[in-house]
């Protein structure tokens, strides 16, 4: 096997598609698949179970949110309109 070292779990597309754009589904990737806090019990245990679908695996609360990550920047922006 060749080394990982630059692409790590993007090593498994082997030297197709280039490494920039490995490098960058690698990131895309690490952020999308680790846990979040929920907002309604606070444990860290938001995964996400589809496109823009994520849940808490605590509390089983299901909600929408970003792509990648449960909350966008457009998310907090509303967010914090609604506590003035």
């Amino acid at each position: 096997m060749g080394k990982t070292k630059k692409v790590k779990a993007a090593a498994r597309f082997g030297p197709r598609y280039g490494l920039r754009v490995r490098r960058t589904w690698l990131e895309i990737e690490i952020v999308e698949r680790q846990k979040y806090v929920c907002k309604k019990c606070g444990k860290k245990a938001v995964k996400r179970v589809g496109t823009g679908i994520w849940e808490c695996k605590h509390c089983g609360y299901k909600f929408a949110g970003g792509c990648y990550i449960p909350e966008t920047s457009a998310s907090k922006i509303v967010e914090k309109a609604m506590k003035r």
